[in-house]
Order: structure tokens, then C-alpha cells, then sequence
């Protein structure tokens, strides 16, 4: 690869894993590309919001519970704002930038969810990197009734030792059960040199569930006593699903709760999955539905299929999306999905059959998007970049058919 072109990845881009790992498997043909011309699905375009302003590596963009005018964005960098869609300037809800680390592309303020129940409960999330020591961290902050973190309200609740700068996932996300979900990458290098994707014994490469309201005997959160390995003999409680390699972005469908994420592949494939209670998603034994390195995979457990793929002649890093929820309309139940590398962006629906639909629906210019994320007000909106490799991005409005 180009010394130049990977200098200027590692400076600025925050989620392009794959394309920074050794392609020691080439390319290959794609199968998304097939089904995406044969299929069709109502078109969705990108609008700009908020007058086009630019934000610095906006990586998610979230609705503020109760308030169907505001978004909330997140920067890489440690900071996060409030933004109204009707104008005026955005409103600093923290700044980070001293405690989290964001020297490499794969690290920064990378996630942060509100408690359902906010302002009720007046309590925000955030998943973050740290240098020294190298971490990754989950941390509760008291806030306002606008949203403004306290930082000296930080509690930690969960650290997470990085062996290396890359893979630190995550999504920090609360589920209908009003558990707390996250998503922790597999811990970094390239082809998971350590083995964590198939160790229960570790929460690198796993989807963990928290119960962040009680406390545990010896940690500031209560182990579900319903998760799937809760009483296995060398296995972490925490963990809801494992075999995965570093998730960018998992959402809940508003209607199913089913969890769906885009997994961040090696060299060849990308992949979309559903999260389910005790699934092995099969990294490092497997690479999206193709073998990778099959003897890590222990003998007579079940791998999950991916619900799909596309490979790399379509992308290079998969950027996980939200199920579209507009009853009537012809994008109901669709979940929507993008590269950050190659700018597209899909539609899949699963049919009656157990077939899958999936279709190429961005219509305009690609853009590179780092977020997907879903108003109060029911709408979906993503951050995006202005172009691969540059830190500054835009918050859009996705705007499809009328019901």
C-alpha cells in the first residue's frame, strides 16, 4: 500500500479497520453487487441539515429523547453538542478532549447513549479511549435537563485493556429490555493475533449486556441473570454474543428488537448481522460466511451466518445502520447500511421466504458516512464526511418516498 495513503488513514480516518490491515487474501468477486442489480428498492437522498454546518469527525448522531427538533452529535475528538434543527448555534453538552485519546484513527469519544428513561433519570453513556494505560472505558455522567454531562460526575463502569490502537469498536446502545448493550472490538493488529474472537474468557470481540441500574459485589453494574453464559466455568458473564471482529454501529429495530450491526471484515468481506442471545458470529475461525482461519473455531459449536456480505470491489468498511420504521411506506422494515470507504449505501429487506433483498438506494453523490442515527422524531439522519480522509463532516437528513 502507498506509504503516503496510509499516513494520512492512520491520521484521519476514524473507521477504516479493514483497509488497514495487511491483504494478505487479495480481492475477490462480490456477491452483493449481483443482487444489488437485480433488485430494486425505493431510493433514499442525503439532505443537509443544520444549514450545512461542518462538525469535526462527527462519528454519531443521536435524537434527544423527548425533543423532535434536537440532535445531538458526537466528535471523535471528545466533544459533543446539542443542535436545533429550526437554527441558532449548537449548544456544548462536554469536551473530553483531555481525558480521551484520539491520537490514532481508531480512537476517540466513540459512542454515548442517554438512559431511556432521560431526563427522568438524568444520566448519560459514553464508551471512550484512554492512552495511558491504553483502554477503552464506559462511563456514566450526571447531566442537566439539556443534556450537559458533569464531568466531575464521571463513574467508570467498565475498562477494557487494549492490547493495540485499532478495534476499539463500539456501539453504546440500551435495548427495549432497558439493558445496556455495547459492542467491543476484537482488540486490534490484523487477522486477531491473539485469538480473542473465539475466547469467552475475554470482552474483546463481543457484544456485552449490563444491567446499569444495580450493582454487582464487585463491579459498579449488575450481570443479567438471564445472559448466555452467566455460570459457565471460564467464561465473562457480561457477554450477550461473541465471534465478532470489530462492530461499527449496531442499532434496535423500534417494532422487532432485534439488534442488527455491521461487522467490520478483514481483507475480503463486510458483513451485516443480527445479534442474537449466545451467537458466535465466527471471527477469526471465519471471515463474514468464508472460512479464515477454521481450526479457532471449537469443535461442535454453531456459527452464525451473516444476514449479508459484500466484498471489496463495493467497500471497505461497513458502517451499521437502523431498520426504517414508517408504516405504509414502501421502506418499512428496510435496514439501511453504507461503506465509509467507497461511499454506498444499501436497502435490505429480509422477505417471507427467508430470502434477502438488497438493493444500492443512495441517490446523488456517495459520501463517506460514519453514522447512522434516529431522531425524536422518528426521522433517520447520518454524519458523514466530506471526503474519505478529511476531519471535517455534515449531519443529513436521509429523505425516501412519502408514505
Amino acid at each position: 500500500m502507498n506509504a503516503l495513503l496510509l499516513t494520512c488513514m492512520l491520521l484521519a480516518n476514524p473507521i477504516a479497520p479493514t483497509m488497514l490491515d495487511d491483504d494478505e487474501h487479495g480481492r475477490d468477486h462480490d456477491t452483493q453487487g449481483e443482487q444489488a442489480k437485480a433488485q430494486s428498492l425505493p431510493q433514499v437522498r442525503m439532505e443537509p441539515v443544520f444549514s450545512g454546518r461542518t462538525f469535526r469527525e462527527p462519528i454519531q448522531v443521536l435524537g434527544v429523547p423527548g425533543d423532535s427538533d434536537s440532535l445531538v452529535i458526537v466528535e471523535r475528538s471528545g466533544r459533543v453538542y446539542r443542535a436545533a434543527l429550526s437554527g441558532g448555534d449548537p449548544l456544548e453538552l462536554i469536551d473530553l478532549r483531555q481525558t480521551v485519546n484520539d491520537r490514532n484513527s481508531e480512537e476517540g469519544l466513540l459512542s454515548l447513549a442517554f438512559h431511556p428513561n432521560w431526563p427522568a433519570v438524568p444520566e448519560a453513556y459514553v464508551w471512550y479511549s484512554t492512552r495511558r494505560p491504553r483502554q477503552t472505558i464506559l462511563s456514566r455522567f450526571k447531566t442537566d435537563v439539556l443534556g450537559r454531562m458533569d464531568d466531575k460526575s464521571e463513574e467508570q463502569l467498565l475498562k477494557v485493556d487494549q492490547p493495540y490502537w485499532n478495534h476499539n469498536g463500539g456501539t453504546v446502545v440500551f435495548g427495549p429490555d432497558g439493558m445496556l448493550y455495547l459492542s467491543i472490538g476484537d482488540g486490534g493488529s490484523a487477522n486477531d493475533p491473539l485469538n480473542h474472537g473465539q475466547n469467552l474468557g475475554t470482552l474483546l470481540g463481543t457484544v456485552v449486556r449490563l444491567d446499569v441500574s444495580k450493582k454487582g459485589e464487585t463491579t459498579p453494574y449488575a450481570i443479567p441473570e438471564d445472559n448466555p453464559f452467566v455460570g459457565t466455568e471460564g467464561a465473562r458473564g457480561e457477554i450477550w454474543a461473541y465471534g465478532l471482529r470489530n462492530i461499527w454501529r449496531m442499532s434496535f429495530d423500534p417494532k422487532t428488537g432485534e439488534l442488527w450491526a455491521g461487522d467490520v471484515g478483514q481483507n475480503k468481506w463486510e458483513e451485516v448481522d443480527v445479534i442474537t442471545r449466545g451467537g458466535n458470529y465466527g471471527w477469526n475461525a471465519r471471515e463474514g460466511a468464508h472460512p479464515f482461519r477454521p481450526d479457532n473455531a471449537a469443535e461442535g459449536v454453531k456459527l452464525i451466518e451473516p444476514i449479508a456480505e459484500y466484498g471489496r470491489s463495493e467497500g471497505g468498511s461497513i458502517t451499521g445502520g437502523e431498520v426504517i420504521r414508517q408504516e405504509g411506506s414502501p421502506w418499512d422494515g428496510v435496514y439501511l447500511y453504507a461503506d465509509y470507504m467507497s461511499g454506498r449505501m444499501w436497502g435490505l429487506r429480509r422477505l417471507e421466504d427467508g430470502t434477502v433483498k438488497v438493493g444500492e438506494v443512495l441517490r446523488g453523490a456517495r459520501k463517506p458516512v460514519s453514522s447512522f442515527g434516529r431522531g425524536s422524531d422518528g426521522e433517520l439522519y447520518v454524519a458523514a464526511f466530506v471526503a474519505p480522509y478529511q476531519s471535517k463532516g455534515r449531519i443529513y437528513r436521509l429523505v425516501g418516498p412519502s408514505p
